[in-house]
């Protein structure tokens, strides 16, 4: 009904459209900044900064402004992105760019976007003397032998003063990849088998191909670099913006729809990994159940990517490079091999070969089987739940899809049959997704009541809550966690750890990651129709959620604190909302009245001492214990030694290290043993799964605590 109230309201936005039409009229005309010659550059500009801006205040959890504040943590980011590793800009290039430290609010709020056109600038022209200088160091040899360090952590190093410098830290750069280089043609040439009477290369002719290999490969990462566009500087300038806001909160240009899509199915077609771009590095998120990657067994979340090679061909840097770009390059046919050069958490680099091929579906979805305690006739049920997955696709056309909460059901009375003591549930691993199964899957262990509290960015409290008597299992139940077990994996251990139902076992804390984005097609936020020839704009994914416990405490930032806390194999990554720039905080709300489970544990503190005992004596744990602090200690030690004899001493170290971890770090996949793995059948494949649970120390503990809650028991 159109009354007086509707009129005002419409004059109201009629006012509105006459203030964005005066602010907006001037978008054909060019911004007066370098390289910008181009008005539909700088009219696109215009209306991204005046779009973003309006939905990350509306729409984002956590109502930043626009101000001097916000503007520093964009331009520390921004920075980051533009030159991380401090490879080509100087002192006074940073000094000049300073000047905006403070200003890139008032760029957003008046449309005058000057940082990217300035930055790209004089970007183009350190890395055309950069391309000269490598050109002309790779000339001729190096002193490999002269006994001088490399620092590799950025964070430790300072811009150069002057080109004279800038040269001598490519020099070292460029003498430690030579000489890595030319180790791996040295170890390839006496793995060779073929040609015995073909004559064996000169220490000479192998450091001249390995200069030659070097320059080839900076050269394309260089004219990589040259190639980028002012628009792809826009583009992460308007990134940094969103990434000051909290690091899940993105702009996606048009040209990153696809990465999206395939961040949403979880995995990427090859491998089978997600990957991220921070600081100029492509970083592993993490490893889909069932891939080529997790087949393979050598790649793991927080790997950094510096190289990518097809077979055996000579590998890309892909360092500063963007992620589609990468993508494109790890994307292959099934059964053709990618070869990729990683850094681990603990600085040592390795080449990882993979065999790209489909993902197995089966391995990705719940599953289970009955492990045998120590004493006779006592018997654990284990269930491994890999992800919260729901077809919501089958769901939308009024089929009933695949899920986990179907899956987990279907195990736990499968399991019941067997007349189990105890239950473990796996969650190790478990990035989260699909919270409705979150919630039920929580629902199968307590009788009702609610699961998780979700506060919106305008102050809506909702409740999520199991409704269902129906229980699945009654009986103890420990659940295993790690540092990779997030979202909504962090609200079912939560829940169950807060109604007394579950005790949650695993390292110091999980993940932290306890917020919600949802996704904004720019496109439809467009003022006036005829601005469509700036159209795609691309899409903004924004934080605008938080989830909470029952008890009122976020999962955010701190995660989930297991009640018995093990020696964590994951202690040396640096991985979770703790680590990462301008996370939400932990916080609290008011607390939702919940009935606890009926028969809780009594005395964790018990529990706790017999497990510490155990630990204590256990061989296992004892060199997890070691593993990390010696990862700790080469992760500490960021000064690399340059002259042969050591490189060579170290990567003679870190081979034989990762061979008997049992990776092959420079050779090409057994293709004999994966064919033997993929012929193996179900039952085997079954009792192989097993004979690995068996040995998992973490599993070996989690059942000695339910055993020791069931002599606690009445």
């Amino acid at each position: 009904m159109f009354n007086l109230r509707c009129l005002k309201r419409l004059t109201w936005k009629s006012s509105l459209v006459v203030l964005l039409f005066l602010l907006l009229t001037s978008f054909s005309v060019a911004l007066n900044v370098p390289q910008a010659t181009d008005p539909d550059e700088a009219g696109r500009a215009k209306l991204l900064s005046y779009i973003l801006r309006h939905q990350l205040i509306m729409a984002h959890f956590s109502h930043k402004q626009m101000d001097d504040e916000l503007s520093t943590a964009a331009y520390d980011l921004y920075l980051k992105q533009l030159d991380f590793q401090k490879r080509f800009l100087l002192k006074q290039d940073v000094e000049r760019l300073e000047s905006f430290r403070t200003s890139i609010d008032d760029e957003m709020n008046l449309g005058k976007i000057t940082l990217p056109a300035v930055a790209s600038s004089i970007l183009r022209e350190r890395v055309g003397q950069v391309r000269e200088m490598v050109e002309s160091i790779l000339a001729q040899d190096l002193d490999y032998d002269k006994s001088e360090n490399l620092e590799t952590d950025p964070k430790k190093l300072d811009f150069c003063s002057s080109l004279d410098e800038l040269r001598q830290r490519w020099r070292k750069n460029l003498k430690y990849q030579v000489i890595v280089r030319y180790l791996n043609l040295r170890e390839d040439q006496l793995n060779a088998t073929e040609d015995k009477d073909k004559a064996v290369p000169s220490e000479e002719d192998l450091f001249r191909e390995a200069r030659e290999k070097v320059l080839k490969s900076q050269t394309d990462f260089l004219e990589r670099m040259q190639q980028e566009t002012l628009r792809d500087h826009f583009d992460r300038y308007f990134n940094t913006v969103a990434r000051a806001f909290d690091p899940h909160t993105h702009y996606m240009p048009p040209t990153e729809k696809e990465d999206f899509d395939i961040s949403m199915r979880g995995s990427l077609e090859g491998i089978g990994a997600l990957l991220r771009e921070e600081d100029g590095y492509i970083k592993v998120v993490s490893i889909i159940p069932g891939s080529a990657a997790a087949k393979q067994g050598q790649l793991q979340a927080e790997d950094v990517i510096l190289k990518v090679g097809e077979g055996a061909g000579e590998p890309v840097d892909v360092t500063d490079t963007r992620i589609r770009d990468a993508v494109a390059l790890i994307r292959g046919k099934k059964g053709t091999e990618v070869r990729l050069t990683v850094k681990k958490s603990d600085g040592s680099q390795m080449i990882i070969p993979i065999v790209r091929d489909v993902v197995q579906i089966e391995e990705s979805f719940v599953k289970s089987t009955v492990l045998s305690g120590k004493k006779k006739g006592v018997s654990y049920g284990y269930i491994k739940v890999p992800s919260f997955y729901r077809d919501f696709a089958a769901t939308q056309n009024g089929k009933k899809g695949r899920n986990s909460t179907d899956d987990v059901l279907a195990e736990l009375e499968s399991l019941k049959k067997e007349g189990i003591d105890g239950l473990i549930l796996d969650l190790r691993n478990n990035g989260g997704g699909s919270l409705m199964d979150a919630v039920s899957i929580t629902g199968l262990f307590i009788e009702t009541g609610p699961v998780v509290l979700i506060k919106s960015s305008d102050g809506r409290m909702e409740t999520l809550e199991d409704r269902d008597p129906f229980i699945g299992y009654k009986g103890p139940v420990i659940v295993l966690v790690n540092r990779f077990s997030a979202s909504a994996s962090e609200i079912v251990a939560g829940a169950l750890q807060d109604y007394g139902r579950a005790i949650v076992v695993g390292g110091e804390h999980t993940h932290g990651k306890g917020t919600v984005q949802a996704m904004i097609d720019l496109n439809q936020r467009v003022p006036f129709l005829n601005m469509g020839k700036y159209l795609p704009l691309g899409a903004l994914k924004v934080t605008t959620q938080k989830f909470y416990r029952v008890t009122g405490e976020s999962t955010q930032y701190r995660g989930i604190v297991p009640d018995i806390v093990l020696p964590d194999n994951l202690e040396h990554l640096e991985t979770g909302e703790q680590y990462l720039d301008h996370s939400l905080p932990w916080d609290t709300v008011q607390e939702i009245p919940f009935r606890p489970w009926n028969k809780p544990v009594e005395d964790l503190d018990v529990l706790r001492r017999e497990s510490d005992g155990r630990v204590s004596q256990d061989k296992d744990f004892a060199s997890i214990v070691e593993q990390n602090q010696a990862a700790l200690a080469r992760r500490e030690k960021t000064l690399q030694a340059i002259d042969l004899e050591t490189v060579r001493k170290e990567w003679q170290e870190s081979k034989a290290r990762l061979e008997a971890d049992g990776g092959a770090p420079h050779g090409p996949m057994d293709k004999k043993e994966d064919k033997k793995a993929e012929e193996l059948s179900k039952d085997e494949k079954q009792k192989r799964w097993i004979e690995e649970l068996e040995e998992d120390p973490y599993t070996r503990e989690a059942m000695d605590i339910l055993m020791d809650m069931r002599k606690a028991a009445p």
